[in-house]
């Protein structure tokens, strides 16, 4: 192992964080997002390698494939960071592994929390109080993005400060955070869909002196709610199928002009 003495400091890795934020922008079809991670840890390593052709062989080393979460992609790349730091050109190895070991349980997490989870809460919350005409519906969901970027520059500095060891043991563990994240995100789905999808039927059934509404005196009594969730897990199932959102709009509004001229929809 070499005897190195990291030079790295604080202002380096926020500077590796800022320049990551534009890294979809770099994406490629060869080599995803590894131009992007060349690109914002650029400046570090040539603090690392003085020497024009080490620098060359760390920065070729980082255009190899990589693709995973770039809101949390910085703990990895931290690590990533730390390792050269410490041993140089030995570590470029061990840095490609690292990466290609735990891109995947990462996209798995990131993927959870940032696109899904985080998102459908705050989001579906935002959606409601905007339809009631309350302004703070819209300051939640920008507030959402602006932690997913204040968090982008704290991701780094907790990476190299974690380094490579405690990356890769928390790594196997991932996967079960994966699924719990998930399964949480499916019940919050399932609890919003009173509160942000309205489906009612008007419809009534009459006998002789006997009327009952079939939408409270029955669907109701059976499961409250019952058509809206119908109406959930018939676009989730279009959507699965591979339908455009587009021609989805367009069908429920459709339906809905026929269903409110008919009687059909209340």
């Amino acid at each position: 192992m070499s005897d190195r003495t990291p030079v790295l400091t604080k202002k380096d890795l926020r500077r590796c964080a800022l320049r990551s934020w534009i890294n979809v922008n770099l994406f490629n079809y060869e080599t995803q997002l590894g131009g992007a991670v060349a690109f914002a840890e650029a400046k570090a390593l040539r603090k690392i390698y003085p020497d024009d052709d080490d620098y060359q062989k760390a920065m070729m080393n980082q255009f190899k494939y990589y693709n995973t979460m770039p809101y949390f992609h910085g703990l990895l790349l931290g690590a990533g960071l730390a390792m050269e730091d410490k041993d140089g050109l030995e570590a470029l190895d061990a840095v490609q592994s690292l990466k290609v070991g735990l891109m995947g349980p990462l996209a798995g997490v990131g993927d959870s929390l940032g696109w899904i989870l985080l998102p459908t809460i705050f989001g579906s919350i935002a959606g409601y109080m905007g339809t009631k005409g309350n302004p703070i519906g819209l300051i939640i969901w920008c507030t959402l993005y602006v932690v997913f970027y204040i968090w982008r520059l704290s991701w780094w500095n907790y990476g190299y400060k974690l380094g490579a060891s405690f990356i890769s043991a928390i790594g196997n563990k991932l996967n079960a955070f994966t699924e719990c994240a998930s399964i949480l995100g499916l019940f919050v789905v399932g609890a919003m869909i009173p509160s942000v999808v309205t489906m009612t039927t008007g419809l009534k059934f009459k006998y002789g002196d006997v009327s009952m509404n079939i939408q409270t005196d029955i669907l109701d009594a059976i499961l409250p709610c019952m058509l809206p969730l119908a109406l959930t897990v018939v676009v989730y199932k279009l959507l699965k199928k591979g339908v455009k959102l587009t021609y989805i709009i367009l069908g429920l509004l459709v339906i809905g002009c026929i269903g409110a001229a008919t009687g059909l929809l209340a």
